[in-house]
């Protein structure tokens, strides 16, 4: 679900076509920000924040969004990571066939020392390397490709 569009019409952009997103690798507190997934894709699972890019929104202000939003911090962008491609058997939307994302990652800072998640998490933790958690592939790639994690 969108907060800027219908229903009606968020459903028929998620059946239709790649929907452009920013995922973040935040640094906060010696480590990095995880979510524990709320919806799908990826329910459940430890992942990078992120959200789509809203039309005429520029890169750099949609991450500032999405880390106020989802965490409720500002952060300083140390660097774009890259372009992905994510695509999903499952979406949180029924019949859609998937999800599929075209990503821009960045690796970021955040600039507060405290926390406000949104309702996309069940919670929120910072790790540490050598990350002795499951990872989801996507995610385990943005933390390999900013230098925190080997691979």
């Amino acid at each position: 679900m969108s907060p800027y569009l219908s229903d009606e019409t968020w459903e028929t952009v998620v059946r239709s076509v790649p929907l452009v997103s920013v995922d973040l690798v935040v640094h906060y507190d010696g480590g990095v920000i995880l979510g524990k997934r709320t919806n799908e894709p990826a329910k459940g699972e430890w992942f990078v924040p992120g959200g789509t890019v809203r039309k005429h929104e520029s890169l750099e202000d949609a991450v500032q969004r999405v880390a106020n939003e989802e965490l409720g911090v500002g952060v300083t962008i140390e660097r774009r990571l890259g372009v992905y491609e994510h695509v999903y058997d499952v979406a949180d939307i029924e019949d859609a066939g998937g999800k599929h994302y075209v990503p821009i990652g960045f690796e970021v800072r955040a600039e507060s020392d405290s926390l406000d998640p949104d309702d996309q998490h069940a919670d929120l933790q910072v790790f540490e390397p050598p990350f002795e958690i499951d990872l989801h592939p996507y995610v385990r790639q943005y933390l390999e490709d900013a230098g925190v994690m080997e691979n």
